[in-house]
């Protein structure tokens, strides 16, 4: 009883350490009567979860606390948005109902809330839960966008605490973190955050490199450090010259996009030289920022040498999302290049707040607001119904992370589109009728098809006619939701009065066979494998199917009749790439947590996963069940968009087998390097290849090597080995 006592004083006592923080984090914010309205959101929170706690132990109180202070100290909500913060979690997981939180806190918290509840109830075959929960939320966002960034605040708490996650629930969550969240907080200028959850992220899937990129950047800092007082010197004293009040600082890039850099360049760390970014930060008015951030650009460019091709104005054509700054990349005198930021204390605060900040200065600047514009497109897309929640979530996610390109109409209007967007999406962007009849374009006078892909700068004359209409193909052509939904929904207007002729000719044709329509019909769909009746119209309409096979149904319905009821569907698997756990040492190499011995799988060939990697299993529609690494470049999707359909997998520890992986590796030609290379695979050791392909072109070689290795720890001994032979550059594990 004496346990209980001193527990409860001393949750009590963290608990009320949290939510005077937040009140002081919120000082600054709080009018009036706010005060009151929080601490009764706060009680109503702290009752219904009282004796709730998380996988750590500790109160659950202090996840929606946590919450709200995100949302007030880095994202930078007001009070509704704390009271919502606090409450985000009482409708779902208590008796609490959302009409008694419209009648304490009113509706607009209410249906901040309602966005921020996760759906439950059946879900449609072949969606996933994250899918049909984003939907919803975008359902409010295009209402009041803070539900999106209280779900970004919830979602980066949980990240932070998900030590104490079982190891699957660490990985669903940061793969649903990487393809959905972090592109999301991209989008809505949440820089630091995003940033935040792409560390998080590779902690929990990778945390192996995560650790030495971590490493490397803290037993640099001090050398870093020195190299950023040396190069801002000189451009500190030039803007003091003209009278600029400014801050300039130098902040280290995350760990995740070093990482991607080491991976993607295939250097080490100590080869990349962009580790940081140096940031001017003007304290300008808003009347004179983009003058004064153009004077600072010029006092860099005395300084040091600009790179002419990485000079980005996002001052003059800001991003969809809001961010503002000149970008520039110059030599130093080290020889190094340096990436310099120049911005205003308002776009500082923008880039780092996204949406929040920008809408403190709405009234202040000129012009129609980006946000507006990108909330109103998602406005259109939420509008379709004919998509479903996965290919809503694959659509969308699809324009979150895209560059951007900037577009003239004929009258010199300015557009902004996505990356690789096409004429038709240009002409779907002005109007839904324009693109439909969209035949061409010109662009500086010459023709151009609907399908060429457009670049900034372009000024683009489209091209319509009367007689023109969407098609299936053009769907490959587009990148915009909107140009995707509006050519769904013209093909599907087509499709409809398609259909209704396909089913006026197989009703005769069932009249002909004398049989009974309403009884067949879904019948002879399903046995065509037909994923609805609907489509099945549709084909027999074009042409597509044959009337004349129903003689195929009709012959199989006599079969059927005539065998035993019980009926054995035998699958053809692919005995080569497949694994029999009681083929491989004696039935031992994969387990999957639940299951018997004896299933079936394969190894994935995108990853090629050997003992010692940490794995899963997913269920393929057709093809069984495929074994992935972790850190496979398909796993975010799968793990985010289909967790139903992941297994628990384990290597078994006494797995003796050899298992086929591939090498990339690269340097300068001598005479022997193969050979060397050769001997140490082979003779060393005793490693066993099956492929060795070596491309030699002006004294540089790369080679990818085929090899069978027992586990990652034969693996990577074998690689440091590699490393080492005279004029090897680099070896590296090729199946990321």
């Amino acid at each position: 009883m004496k346990t209980k006592q001193i527990t409860e004083n001393t949750d009590n006592q963290v608990i009320l350490k949290a939510y005077s923080k937040l009140l002081r984090q919120s000082r600054s914010i709080i009018t009036g009567d706010d005060s009151k309205i929080i601490k009764k959101a706060f009680r109503i929170s702290l009752d219904a979860h009282k004796n709730m706690r998380r996988k750590s132990g500790e109160p659950y109180i202090l996840h929606p606390i946590s919450v709200a202070q995100i949302c007030v100290s880095e994202i930078g909500l007001g009070t509704t948005a704390i009271i919502a913060a606090l409450l985000h979690d009482v409708v779902e997981d208590t008796d609490i109902t959302l009409e008694y939180i419209e009648k304490e806190f009113g509706e607009r918290v209410a249906k901040i809330c309602d966005g921020l509840t996760k759906i439950s109830g059946v879900l449609s075959p072949g969606s996933s839960i994250q899918s049909e929960n984003f939907r919803k939320m975008l359902l409010t966002l295009v209402d009041d966008v803070r539900v999106i960034l209280i779900k970004l605040a919830d979602r980066l708490h949980n990240m932070r605490t998900l030590d104490s996650m079982s190891r699957s629930a660490q990985l669903k969550n940061s793969s649903e973190t990487i393809f959905i969240y972090s592109p999301l907080a991209h989008r809505l200028g949440l820089y630091s955050i995003k940033s935040e959850l792409d560390d998080l992220y590779l902690k929990y899937t990778d945390n192996i490199n995560y650790k030495k990129v971590s490493k490397n950047l803290k037993d640099t800092k001090i050398k870093r450090d020195k190299f950023i007082r040396s190069f801002i010197r000189p451009i500190k004293k030039k803007l003091k010259s003209f009278e600029l009040d400014f801050k300039v600082i130098g902040r280290p890039k995350s760990i995740f996009s070093i990482y991607n850099k080491m991976k993607k360049q295939n250097k080490s760390f100590e080869e990349i030289y962009d580790l940081f970014a140096i940031r001017i930060i003007l304290n300008s008015s808003i009347s004179e920022e983009k003058t004064q951030c153009w004077q600072a650009y010029s006092c860099v460019t005395d300084c040091y040498q600009p790179n002419p091709d990485r000079l980005k104005d996002w001052i003059s054509t800001p991003k969809t999302n809001g961010y503002e700054s000149l970008h520039t990349t110059v030599m130093s005198s080290t020889g190094k290049w340096v990436e310099v930021q120049i911005r205003s204390k308002r776009m500082d605060e923008i880039a780092e707040k996204g949406f929040a900040a920008h809408w403190k200065y709405k009234e202040k600047i000129k012009g129609g607001s980006q946000f507006e514009d990108w909330i109103s497109s998602i406005r259109d897309l939420i509008s379709q119904k004919n998509y479903s929640p996965q290919e809503f979530l694959d659509d969308f996610k699809g324009n979150l992370y895209n560059e951007e390109i900037f577009v003239f109409t004929p009258n010199g209007d300015l557009k902004t589109l996505p990356q690789n967007s096409t004429v038709i999406d240009f002409a779907f962007s002005i109007h839904s009728e324009l693109g439909s009849k969209c035949t061409g374009a010109k662009i500086d006078d010459k023709l151009v098809p609907i399908n060429h892909q457009l670049k900034s700068g372009d000024q683009v004359n489209v091209i319509t006619s009367s007689n023109q209409k969407p098609s299936e193909d053009w769907l490959k052509k587009v990148v915009t939701s909107k140009a995707k939904s509006a050519i769904k929904n013209n093909i599907n207007r087509q499709r409809k009065n398609l259909s209704s002729q396909g089913k006026e000719l197989i009703k005769r044709k069932f009249k002909q066979l004398k049989l009974e329509f309403d009884e067949n019909v879904s019948k002879v769909s399903s046995y065509f494998q037909y994923k609805s009746i609907i489509e099945f119209y549709y084909d027999i309409a074009k042409g597509s199917f044959n009337l004349k096979r129903l003689k195929e149904y009709l012959d199989h319905v006599k079969n059927v009749s005539n065998k035993p009821k019980n009926k054995i569907i035998e699958i053809e698997i692919d005995r080569s790439s497949t694994v029999r756990n009681s083929e491989i040492n004696k039935g031992k190499l994969i387990e999957f947590e639940g299951k018997k011995d004896d299933i079936e799988y394969s190894l994935s060939k995108c990853c090629k996963p050997i003992p010692g990697d940490d794995i899963y299993g997913f269920i393929t529609v057709n093809e069984g069940i495929k074994v992935h690494r972790t850190n496979c470049k398909n796993s975010p999707e799968l793990l985010s968009k289909y967790a139903y359909r992941i297994l628990k997998a384990n290597w078994y520890t006494k797995s003796n087998v050899e298992l086929i992986t591939s090498l990339s590796i690269e340097g300068t030609d001598r005479v022997g390097v193969i050979d060397d290379i050769t001997k140490i695979i082979s003779s060393q050791l005793k490693v066993n290849m099956k492929s060795i392909n070596v491309d030699l072109k002006d004294g540089i070689f790369n080679g990818e090597i085929e090899l069978f290795v027992s586990d990652t720890l034969q693996l990577s001994k074998l690689i440091k080995k590699l490393q080492k032979v005279p004029n090897v550059n680099n070896v590296t594990r090729l199946d990321l």
